[in-house]
């Protein structure tokens, strides 16, 4: 199993000091968030994206994906009833795919809950509407470009509209394009979901529709920083990709720091290098 590391930990560190660090604490890749690599990411040159993808090389890493996508620039909406503003944020979404490729990562994460609940002047099945015309251009972008769009589902505390896994199955299969598929957020899970985590996988993984984990507590902390056990989770992750319904990468993506963005990184790695150690024990 390798282990991406989500690299807004790691600020206010400069994207080579990041790389750096992330390699020496034993992470094999790093999920990046655009927002971190520019004002405005629509501002990213195609150099730009190679030199990034290069840099994490040069340490021993790869850009797993991109997620945060729509942070920057700031007013940014794929439910508004503003067409101009949906048209900018779909344009948007597309050069993420575009970047996410020349980087060489392989999947982006659309999570973004301000951008995507429902505004005061609509319905909630407008905003729907709206998001699934928004996703279905992104995800036929991602497919062009060889990589997999991936709508997040987070909690009502972040957002009302898609919550569960069930609800972004059902966007998934809406849009039906391939390149778009759904994933699981640990901590977003344990806050909304009625199944513990793996039994999440074990009833969605095998339809193909999951396509990447994200790893974090309920608490918002890192992995090992909280209530949930991790052992069960990894476990039906490897279980999963034994029958070939789940690739090879997970990352670790804490909101909360503790004791800071490198000590929380450092924790979360030690901890689950130590759950897969105790599992290939087990086997």
């Amino acid at each position: 199993m390798k282990l991406a590391l989500c690299n807004e930990v790691l600020l206010p560190l400069p994207f080579e000091q990041q790389c750096s660090l992330a390699a020496a604490l034993g992470y094999d890749g790093l999920e990046l968030a655009p927002f971190t690599l520019a004002d405005d990411p629509l501002r990213i040159t195609d150099a730009q994206a190679l030199a990034f993808a290069r840099t994490a090389q040069d340490h021993g890493l790869q850009i797993t994906g991109l997620h945060w996508l729509l942070v920057a620039p700031t007013g940014l909406s794929i439910v508004s009833s503003d067409g101009a503003l949906r048209e900018r944020t779909t344009q948007l979404m597309e050069r993420m795919v575009e970047l996410c490729a020349l980087m060489g990562g392989r999947y982006l994460v659309h999570g973004s809950p301000k951008q995507r609940s429902v505004p005061p002047d609509s319905t909630p099945q407008q905003a729907w509407d709206r998001a699934r015309e928004c996703l279905a251009r992104a995800a036929q972008r991602a497919q062009t470009c060889k990589v997999t769009y991936c709508l997040e589902p987070l909690s009502p505390r972040e957002t009302d509209l898609v919550n569960t896994v069930e609800q972004a199955v059902r966007m998934v299969r809406e849009v039906g394009t391939p390149a778009l598929k759904t994933m699981i957020d640990c901590s977003a899970a344990g806050q909304a979901e009625t199944e513990t985590v793996a039994a999440l996988m074990q009833r969605w993984m095998p339809t193909g529709h999951i396509a990447h984990v994200q790893v974090n507590d309920p608490n918002r902390r890192g992995p090992g920083q909280g209530a949930m056990r991790f052992a069960p989770i990894l476990r039906s992750l490897r279980t999963m990709q034994r029958l070939g319904h789940y690739g090879d990468t997970i990352a670790v993506e804490p909101f909360d720091y503790l004791p800071d963005g490198p000590g929380c990184a450092a924790r979360a790695i030690g901890y689950l290098r130590g759950v897969l150690e105790g599992l290939d024990a087990d086997d």
